[in-house]
């Protein structure tokens, strides 16, 4: 690695004791959670030998060095991932995004993305969101699955957002709830915003965003239910905050749901946008598209469905 890339701190009889993320930050000239990152990724060495702990206690006289890698590009690239692509024409597609992909890069996650996967596949997208995010309207969580809408010019970017900011884009989700609700619909509204204590997480907060969700219960499940959800407005973790804020976290949510799960789901909360309707910005036709929801999730449902409550995925 090219020396302007290394930066190296002896730790003093004064910094005996201090954890290695703390000097490798000193070190870097970087943010403390910066640093953990790059102990995480091994690019931290203590007396040469790569150390993964942030928590790691020096000593008087260790050598800690940090290797700084490149930086990430700022375009997105484009990669042969596949892609289910339901409509496409001159102006807009509509795609499938499976459970595990994120939609756009960011850090820790610099390619492989949906984002990724357009440009390997549409011949063109708009730009204003941006080089890291071309094309790309709204988003749907990493472990949610389902239909997005995909803007491949600027006209048709600015007409779909103003349809999603009116509310007047239909987007409808399957989930599957913890318990059992006493009504057969219902509408949970409080705004939503950052948590005050856990960044990575949102909650419903007095000076959050507004936010409204439908929901109706479509079959009783054993322990579980499956719901219908629709969004009034668009805020991020929506359905997965609202459902939790009632006592009713989606059934494999590892940020709102209990500690101890009812049931062993792994992958991810069990979400699912199954439909999208919306105005065509050009033709001014009502386009409406649902898809099922991938063989996780209906795999679980068959299972709660039939009474299957102790078994392996």
């Amino acid at each position: 690695m090219d020396e302007a890339k290394q930066r190296t701190h002896i730790v003093s009889e004064e910094e005996s004791g201090e954890r290695l993320d703390v000097i490798a930050a000193l070190a870097a000239g970087v943010t403390r959670s910066r640093a953990g990152a790059l102990i995480h990724d091994g690019h931290v060495r203590v007396n040469a030998a790569v150390q993964t702990k942030a928590g790691y206690k020096l000593k008087a006289g260790d050598a800690v060095r940090v290797d700084l890698p490149e930086a990430a590009p700022a375009r997105a690239q484009a990669q042969d991932i596949p892609l289910d692509i339901l409509y496409q024409d001159d102006d807009l597609a509509v795609v499938y995004k499976p459970s595990g992909m994120v939609v756009h890069p960011a850090a820790g996650n610099p390619d492989g993305t949906l984002v990724n996967a357009l440009l390997g596949k549409l011949d063109h997208l708009s730009g204003v969101g941006g080089e890291l995010r071309p094309g790309i309207v709204h988003r749907i969580d990493k472990d949610t699955s389902g239909l997005l809408l995909v803007a491949k010019n600027d006209f048709s970017h600015a007409s779909l957002s103003e349809q999603i900011k009116a509310h007047t884009v239909q987007r409808a989700y399957l989930a599957i709830a913890q318990g059992g609700f006493r009504e057969d619909a219902g509408t949970v509204n409080g705004p939503i915003g950052r948590h005050p204590v856990d960044r990575k997480r949102m909650a419903i907060v007095p000076n959050g965003r507004e936010a409204t969700t439908h929901w109706r219960v479509l079959e009783r499940l054993r322990g579980a239910t499956l719901l219908e959800c629709r969004l009034a407005t668009g805020r991020t973790h929506q359905i997965r905050v609202h459902m939790a804020s009632i006592g009713h976290p989606l059934l494999g949510d590892p940020l709102y749901g209990p500690k101890k799960m009812p049931y062993p789901v792994t992958g991810g909360q069990l979400l699912h946008a199954f439909r999208i309707g919306f105005v065509h910005p050009r033709s001014g036709e009502e386009m409406l598209f649902e898809a099922p929801p991938e063989p996780r999730f209906q795999q679980w449902r068959r299972r709660l469905s039939q009474g299957e409550t102790h078994m392996e995925e």
